[in-house]
Protein backbone atom coordinates (compact mmCIF):
# COMPACT_ATOMS: atom_id res chain seq x y z
CA UNK A 1 0.00 0.00 0.00
CA UNK A 2 1.07 3.51 -0.83
CA UNK A 3 2.03 5.73 1.95
CA UNK A 4 -0.62 8.37 3.18
CA UNK A 5 -0.61 11.76 1.59
CA UNK A 6 1.35 14.32 4.23
CA UNK A 7 -0.91 17.06 6.02
CA UNK A 8 1.40 20.27 3.35
CA UNK A 9 0.29 18.22 0.38
CA UNK A 10 -3.44 17.49 1.32
CA UNK A 11 -3.14 21.42 1.94
CA UNK A 12 -1.92 22.32 -1.25
CA UNK A 13 -4.46 19.86 -2.89
CA UNK A 14 -7.43 21.80 -1.07
CA UNK A 15 -5.87 25.47 -2.50
CA UNK A 16 -5.44 23.66 -6.02
CA UNK A 17 -9.30 22.75 -5.50
CA UNK A 18 -10.54 26.06 -4.70
CA UNK A 19 -8.78 27.35 -7.97
CA UNK A 20 -9.94 24.71 -10.20
CA UNK A 21 -13.77 25.51 -8.69
CA UNK A 22 -13.28 28.73 -10.40
CA UNK A 23 -12.73 27.34 -13.16
CA UNK A 24 -15.94 25.02 -12.96
CA UNK A 25 -17.84 28.42 -12.16
CA UNK A 26 -16.43 30.29 -15.15
CA UNK A 27 -17.19 27.22 -17.70
CA UNK A 28 -21.07 27.10 -16.31
CA UNK A 29 -20.56 31.09 -16.73
CA UNK A 30 -19.75 30.71 -20.21
CA UNK A 31 -20.18 28.05 -22.24
CA UNK A 32 -23.39 27.12 -20.35
CA UNK A 33 -24.57 30.64 -21.13
CA UNK A 34 -23.97 30.68 -24.75
CA UNK A 35 -24.83 26.53 -25.31
CA UNK A 36 -28.18 27.80 -23.40
CA UNK A 37 -30.05 28.57 -26.08
CA UNK A 38 -28.93 25.80 -28.48
CA UNK A 39 -29.96 23.21 -25.04
CA UNK A 40 -33.51 24.73 -25.53
CA UNK A 41 -33.67 24.04 -28.97
CA UNK A 42 -35.28 20.53 -29.78
CA UNK A 43 -32.90 19.92 -33.02
CA UNK A 44 -29.24 21.40 -31.45
CA UNK A 45 -30.30 20.09 -27.58
CA UNK A 46 -28.38 16.99 -28.30
CA UNK A 47 -25.22 18.46 -30.16
CA UNK A 48 -25.25 21.46 -27.15
CA UNK A 49 -25.37 18.92 -24.28
CA UNK A 50 -22.41 16.94 -25.98
CA UNK A 51 -20.50 19.76 -26.43
CA UNK A 52 -20.96 20.82 -22.61
CA UNK A 53 -20.54 16.97 -21.16
CA UNK A 54 -17.04 16.83 -23.13
CA UNK A 55 -15.90 20.32 -21.65
CA UNK A 56 -17.17 19.23 -18.33
CA UNK A 57 -15.52 15.85 -18.67
CA UNK A 58 -11.73 17.59 -18.82
CA UNK A 59 -12.84 19.41 -16.52
CA UNK A 60 -13.45 16.22 -14.48
CA UNK A 61 -10.75 14.75 -15.30
CA UNK A 62 -8.39 17.57 -14.04
CA UNK A 63 -10.23 16.89 -10.68
CA UNK A 64 -9.66 13.56 -10.75
CA UNK A 65 -5.51 14.00 -10.91
CA UNK A 66 -6.11 16.45 -8.84
CA UNK A 67 -7.74 13.59 -6.13
CA UNK A 68 -5.20 11.18 -7.36
CA UNK A 69 -1.75 13.44 -6.75
CA UNK A 70 -2.48 15.47 -3.53
CA UNK A 71 -4.83 12.33 -1.92
CA UNK A 72 -3.11 9.17 -3.09
CA UNK A 73 -6.55 8.13 -4.49
CA UNK A 74 -6.18 5.96 -7.26
CA UNK A 75 -9.59 4.60 -9.09
CA UNK A 76 -10.64 2.03 -11.20
CA UNK A 77 -10.50 3.25 -15.19
CA UNK A 78 -14.47 2.93 -15.36
CA UNK A 79 -16.75 5.25 -18.27
CA UNK A 80 -18.78 7.52 -16.34
CA UNK A 81 -22.36 8.86 -17.27
CA UNK A 82 -22.77 11.90 -18.74
CA UNK A 83 -25.35 13.11 -16.51
CA UNK A 84 -23.08 12.06 -13.64
CA UNK A 85 -20.05 14.47 -14.98
CA UNK A 86 -22.70 17.46 -14.84
CA UNK A 87 -23.60 16.45 -11.70
CA UNK A 88 -20.43 15.96 -10.22
CA UNK A 89 -18.41 19.01 -11.79
CA UNK A 90 -21.35 21.06 -10.54
CA UNK A 91 -21.56 19.69 -6.96
CA UNK A 92 -17.77 20.14 -6.70
CA UNK A 93 -18.35 23.55 -8.37
CA UNK A 94 -20.13 24.92 -4.95
CA UNK A 95 -17.96 23.00 -3.23
CA UNK A 96 -15.06 24.19 -3.94
CA UNK A 97 -16.17 27.91 -3.74
CA UNK A 98 -17.52 26.95 -0.55
CA UNK A 99 -13.84 25.78 0.44
CA UNK A 100 -12.43 28.98 -1.11
CA UNK A 101 -14.56 31.55 1.29
CA UNK A 102 -13.45 29.21 4.04
CA UNK A 103 -9.75 29.54 3.31
CA UNK A 104 -10.27 32.83 2.89
CA UNK A 105 -11.87 33.74 6.22
CA UNK A 106 -8.57 31.10 8.27
CA UNK A 107 -6.26 33.79 6.19
CA UNK A 108 -7.67 36.85 7.36
CA UNK A 109 -7.83 35.14 10.75
CA UNK A 110 -4.75 34.71 10.50
CA UNK A 111 -4.02 38.28 9.37
CA UNK A 112 -6.05 39.10 12.39
CA UNK A 113 -3.62 37.76 14.68
CA UNK A 114 -0.59 39.18 13.50
CA UNK A 115 -2.08 42.35 14.28
CA UNK A 116 -3.33 41.29 17.67
CA UNK A 117 0.47 39.77 18.16
CA UNK A 118 1.61 43.00 17.01
CA UNK A 119 -0.38 45.18 18.97
CA UNK A 120 0.34 43.44 22.38
CA UNK A 121 4.24 43.67 21.48
CA UNK A 122 3.53 47.86 21.48
CA UNK A 123 1.55 47.36 24.44
CA UNK A 124 -1.61 49.49 23.11
CA UNK A 125 -3.57 46.13 24.27
CA UNK A 126 -4.56 44.86 27.63
CA UNK A 127 -4.97 41.60 28.80
CA UNK A 128 -8.52 41.63 29.30
CA UNK A 129 -9.23 42.77 25.45
CA UNK A 130 -6.02 40.19 24.62
CA UNK A 131 -7.89 37.22 26.61
CA UNK A 132 -11.37 38.36 24.58
CA UNK A 133 -10.06 38.35 21.31
CA UNK A 134 -7.79 35.12 21.99
CA UNK A 135 -11.10 33.40 22.78
CA UNK A 136 -13.02 34.47 20.09
CA UNK A 137 -10.50 33.58 17.68
CA UNK A 138 -10.19 30.46 19.20
CA UNK A 139 -13.52 29.28 18.91
CA UNK A 140 -13.70 30.96 15.32
CA UNK A 141 -10.39 29.00 14.13
CA UNK A 142 -12.25 25.99 15.54
CA UNK A 143 -14.81 26.36 13.96
CA UNK A 144 -12.84 27.37 9.99
CA UNK A 145 -11.08 24.07 10.73
CA UNK A 146 -13.93 21.84 11.42
CA UNK A 147 -15.03 23.27 8.19
CA UNK A 148 -12.26 22.72 5.79
CA UNK A 149 -12.09 19.10 7.65
CA UNK A 150 -15.80 18.45 6.64
CA UNK A 151 -15.82 19.92 3.01
CA UNK A 152 -12.56 17.84 2.66
CA UNK A 153 -14.83 15.27 3.63
CA UNK A 154 -17.41 15.97 1.22
CA UNK A 155 -15.01 16.73 -1.80
CA UNK A 156 -13.65 12.63 -1.29
CA UNK A 157 -16.80 11.08 -1.29
CA UNK A 158 -18.34 13.51 -4.52
CA UNK A 159 -15.42 11.51 -5.86
CA UNK A 160 -15.76 8.09 -5.09
CA UNK A 161 -19.76 8.24 -5.77
CA UNK A 162 -18.55 9.52 -9.56
CA UNK A 163 -15.38 7.67 -10.13
CA UNK A 164 -15.76 4.52 -7.70
CA UNK A 165 -13.70 3.18 -4.60
CA UNK A 166 -10.06 3.85 -4.56
CA UNK A 167 -7.56 1.25 -4.41
CA UNK A 168 -6.89 1.50 -0.73
CA UNK A 169 -10.64 1.57 -0.23
CA UNK A 170 -11.12 -1.94 -2.56
CA UNK A 171 -8.00 -3.30 -0.10
CA UNK A 172 -10.03 -2.67 2.97
CA UNK A 173 -12.95 -4.14 1.25
CA UNK A 174 -10.77 -7.37 0.08
CA UNK A 175 -9.48 -7.52 4.20
CA UNK A 176 -13.19 -7.28 5.53
CA UNK A 177 -14.34 -10.29 2.99
CA UNK A 178 -11.45 -12.32 3.69
CA UNK A 179 -11.91 -12.14 7.32
CA UNK A 180 -15.89 -12.56 7.22
CA UNK A 181 -14.65 -15.79 4.85
CA UNK A 182 -12.01 -16.75 7.28
CA UNK A 183 -15.16 -16.88 10.07
CA UNK A 184 -17.14 -18.57 7.90
CA UNK A 185 -14.91 -21.39 6.99
CA UNK A 186 -13.99 -21.81 10.74
CA UNK A 187 -17.97 -22.56 11.48
CA UNK A 188 -18.60 -24.63 8.55
CA UNK A 189 -15.48 -26.67 9.85
CA UNK A 190 -17.08 -27.18 13.38
CA UNK A 191 -20.46 -27.58 11.60
CA UNK A 192 -18.49 -30.67 9.85
CA UNK A 193 -17.10 -31.92 13.05
CA UNK A 194 -20.60 -32.00 14.87
CA UNK A 195 -22.39 -33.73 12.04
CA UNK A 196 -19.65 -36.45 11.65
CA UNK A 197 -19.81 -36.56 15.76
CA UNK A 198 -23.82 -36.80 15.07
CA UNK A 199 -23.35 -39.60 12.15
CA UNK A 200 -20.70 -42.04 14.41
CA UNK A 201 -22.81 -41.64 17.93
CA UNK A 202 -26.23 -42.01 15.68
CA UNK A 203 -25.60 -44.30 13.22
CA UNK A 204 -21.83 -46.46 13.48
CA UNK A 205 -21.98 -46.40 16.97
CA UNK A 206 -25.20 -47.67 17.69
CA UNK A 207 -24.88 -50.79 14.94
CA UNK A 208 -21.93 -51.45 16.97
CA UNK A 209 -23.65 -51.86 20.31
CA UNK A 210 -26.15 -53.87 18.14
CA UNK A 211 -23.54 -56.56 16.55
CA UNK A 212 -22.23 -56.59 20.54
CA UNK A 213 -25.41 -57.69 21.60
CA UNK A 214 -25.65 -60.35 19.38
CA UNK A 215 -22.53 -61.57 20.18
CA UNK A 216 -23.58 -61.68 23.32
CA UNK A 217 -26.34 -63.62 23.07
CA UNK A 218 -24.77 -65.84 20.56
CA UNK A 219 -22.06 -66.91 23.39
CA UNK A 220 -24.56 -67.29 26.01
CA UNK A 221 -27.21 -69.43 24.02
CA UNK A 222 -26.97 -73.43 24.56
CA UNK A 223 -28.99 -74.14 20.95
CA UNK A 224 -26.56 -74.26 18.00
CA UNK A 225 -29.39 -73.53 16.33
CA UNK A 226 -29.92 -70.87 18.48
CA UNK A 227 -26.14 -69.63 18.25
CA UNK A 228 -25.73 -70.36 14.31
CA UNK A 229 -28.57 -67.75 13.63
CA UNK A 230 -27.33 -64.92 16.13
CA UNK A 231 -23.77 -65.30 14.21
CA UNK A 232 -25.39 -64.83 10.98
CA UNK A 233 -27.22 -61.50 12.02
CA UNK A 234 -23.81 -60.66 13.62
CA UNK A 235 -22.75 -61.09 10.34
CA UNK A 236 -25.18 -59.04 8.42
CA UNK A 237 -25.38 -56.30 11.20
CA UNK A 238 -20.91 -56.02 10.55
CA UNK A 239 -21.48 -55.80 6.99
CA UNK A 240 -23.69 -52.78 7.50
CA UNK A 241 -21.46 -51.29 10.13
CA UNK A 242 -19.04 -51.09 7.32
CA UNK A 243 -20.82 -50.01 4.50
CA UNK A 244 -22.16 -47.12 6.87
CA UNK A 245 -18.59 -46.62 8.18
CA UNK A 246 -17.30 -46.31 4.46
CA UNK A 247 -19.83 -43.69 4.05
CA UNK A 248 -19.07 -41.38 7.02
CA UNK A 249 -15.28 -41.76 5.30
CA UNK A 250 -16.21 -40.74 2.18
CA UNK A 251 -18.73 -37.68 3.74
CA UNK A 252 -15.82 -36.72 5.91
CA UNK A 253 -13.54 -37.13 2.48
CA UNK A 254 -12.72 -39.45 0.17
CA UNK A 255 -9.66 -40.74 -0.81
CA UNK A 256 -10.55 -41.50 -4.57
CA UNK A 257 -9.94 -37.31 -5.11
CA UNK A 258 -6.10 -38.39 -4.53
CA UNK A 259 -5.85 -41.74 -5.87
CA UNK A 260 -8.63 -41.63 -8.75
CA UNK A 261 -9.48 -37.75 -9.52
CA UNK A 262 -12.67 -35.85 -9.25
CA UNK A 263 -13.87 -37.49 -11.88
CA UNK A 264 -13.72 -41.11 -10.18
CA UNK A 265 -14.78 -39.24 -6.84
CA UNK A 266 -17.96 -38.34 -8.43
CA UNK A 267 -19.10 -41.60 -10.27
CA UNK A 268 -18.61 -42.96 -6.55
CA UNK A 269 -21.19 -40.42 -5.96
CA UNK A 270 -23.67 -41.60 -8.81
CA UNK A 271 -23.17 -45.03 -7.69
CA UNK A 272 -24.02 -44.13 -3.88
CA UNK A 273 -26.87 -42.03 -5.08
CA UNK A 274 -30.36 -43.90 -5.02
CA UNK A 275 -31.46 -41.32 -8.06
CA UNK A 276 -30.42 -41.79 -11.36
CA UNK A 277 -27.52 -39.28 -12.48
CA UNK A 278 -26.35 -38.10 -15.62
CA UNK A 279 -22.94 -37.01 -15.71
CA UNK A 280 -21.29 -34.33 -18.00
CA UNK A 281 -17.99 -34.06 -17.46
CA UNK A 282 -15.64 -32.38 -19.60
CA UNK A 283 -12.25 -31.31 -18.12
CA UNK A 284 -9.03 -31.53 -20.16
CA UNK A 285 -5.89 -30.08 -17.52
CA UNK A 286 -5.82 -31.05 -13.97
CA UNK A 287 -7.45 -28.67 -11.52
CA UNK A 288 -5.91 -27.63 -7.96
CA UNK A 289 -6.68 -29.60 -4.86
CA UNK A 290 -8.57 -27.45 -3.10
CA UNK A 291 -10.85 -26.85 -6.03
CA UNK A 292 -11.21 -30.78 -6.64
CA UNK A 293 -12.21 -30.99 -3.10
CA UNK A 294 -14.80 -28.19 -3.40
CA UNK A 295 -16.41 -29.18 -6.64
CA UNK A 296 -16.53 -32.97 -5.20
CA UNK A 297 -18.50 -31.52 -2.34
CA UNK A 298 -20.52 -28.84 -3.87
CA UNK A 299 -21.78 -32.21 -6.04
CA UNK A 300 -21.96 -34.79 -2.68
CA UNK A 301 -24.32 -31.80 -1.33
CA UNK A 302 -26.47 -31.21 -3.70
CA UNK A 303 -27.28 -34.95 -4.83
CA UNK A 304 -27.47 -36.04 -1.11
CA UNK A 305 -30.34 -32.86 -0.58
CA UNK A 306 -31.97 -34.01 -3.87
CA UNK A 307 -32.10 -37.69 -3.15
CA UNK A 308 -33.76 -36.36 0.44
CA UNK A 309 -36.10 -33.80 -0.19
CA UNK A 310 -36.36 -32.88 -3.64
CA UNK A 311 -38.76 -36.20 -4.67
CA UNK A 312 -36.45 -36.12 -7.79
CA UNK A 313 -36.54 -38.98 -10.58
CA UNK A 314 -33.66 -37.76 -12.08
CA UNK A 315 -30.55 -35.82 -11.72
CA UNK A 316 -27.91 -34.07 -13.70
CA UNK A 317 -24.46 -33.24 -13.17
CA UNK A 318 -22.32 -31.05 -15.31
CA UNK A 319 -18.67 -30.09 -14.63
CA UNK A 320 -17.16 -27.26 -17.27
CA UNK A 321 -14.00 -25.02 -17.40
CA UNK A 322 -14.89 -21.84 -18.54
CA UNK A 323 -11.61 -20.53 -18.96
CA UNK A 324 -9.89 -19.99 -15.82
CA UNK A 325 -13.14 -21.12 -13.99
CA UNK A 326 -14.82 -24.10 -12.89
CA UNK A 327 -18.44 -24.45 -12.84
CA UNK A 328 -20.50 -26.81 -11.36
CA UNK A 329 -23.53 -27.08 -11.93
CA UNK A 330 -26.36 -29.77 -10.08
CA UNK A 331 -29.83 -29.98 -11.65
CA UNK A 332 -32.81 -31.95 -9.81
CA UNK A 333 -36.52 -32.41 -11.10
CA UNK A 334 -37.57 -32.26 -8.20
CA UNK A 335 -40.45 -30.04 -6.24
CA UNK A 336 -37.59 -27.51 -5.49
CA UNK A 337 -38.24 -25.22 -2.93
CA UNK A 338 -34.75 -25.47 -1.55
CA UNK A 339 -33.47 -23.53 1.01
CA UNK A 340 -30.36 -21.14 -0.04
CA UNK A 341 -30.11 -20.52 4.18
CA UNK A 342 -30.48 -23.95 5.58
CA UNK A 343 -27.32 -25.87 6.51
CA UNK A 344 -25.82 -27.83 3.67
CA UNK A 345 -26.04 -24.71 1.36
CA UNK A 346 -24.74 -22.33 3.65
CA UNK A 347 -21.75 -24.61 4.15
CA UNK A 348 -21.11 -24.51 0.36
CA UNK A 349 -21.73 -21.17 -0.01
CA UNK A 350 -18.63 -20.70 2.73
CA UNK A 351 -16.54 -23.65 1.07
CA UNK A 352 -17.15 -22.07 -2.30
CA UNK A 353 -16.51 -18.50 -0.83
CA UNK A 354 -13.30 -19.41 1.09
CA UNK A 355 -11.88 -19.66 -2.87
CA UNK A 356 -13.12 -16.22 -3.80
CA UNK A 357 -15.75 -18.30 -5.68
CA UNK A 358 -19.92 -17.89 -6.14
CA UNK A 359 -22.50 -20.07 -5.22
CA UNK A 360 -26.06 -19.47 -6.72
CA UNK A 361 -29.12 -21.10 -6.05
CA UNK A 362 -32.49 -21.62 -7.90
CA UNK A 363 -35.34 -23.62 -6.66
CA UNK A 364 -38.69 -22.02 -7.25
CA UNK A 365 -41.37 -23.91 -6.16
CA UNK A 366 -42.18 -26.73 -8.24
CA UNK A 367 -38.86 -26.80 -9.86
CA UNK A 368 -36.73 -27.96 -10.65
CA UNK A 369 -33.94 -27.28 -8.54
CA UNK A 370 -30.29 -26.04 -9.55
CA UNK A 371 -27.12 -25.27 -7.67
CA UNK A 372 -24.42 -23.62 -9.81
CA UNK A 373 -20.88 -23.26 -8.13
CA UNK A 374 -17.97 -20.95 -10.11
CA UNK A 375 -14.51 -21.61 -8.46
CA UNK A 376 -11.55 -19.76 -9.75
CA UNK A 377 -8.91 -22.47 -10.49
CA UNK A 378 -6.02 -19.72 -10.90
Amino acid sequence: MTRPPTLPRRAAGILLGCLTALGGLLYFAVVGTLLGPLLLWPRTRRHAYLALVAGARRLTGLERRRRSVFFGEVFPDRPVPDHRILRYLASRTYAGLVTGIVVSLLGFGIVLAGLLVASLARGALSWRELLTQGLLGGVLLFLDVQGLVSLEAFDARLARENFGPSERELMQQRIDELATSRAAVLQAVDSERRRIERDLHDGVQQRLVALAMLLGRARRGRAPEQADSLLEQAHRESQDVLTELREVAWRVYPTALDNLGLREALAGVSERCSIPIRMDFDLTTPLPASVETAAYFVVSEAVTNAAKHSAATEILVSVRAHGPVLVVRVEDNGVGGANPAGSGLTGLHSRVGALDGRLHVHSPSGGPTTITAELPCA
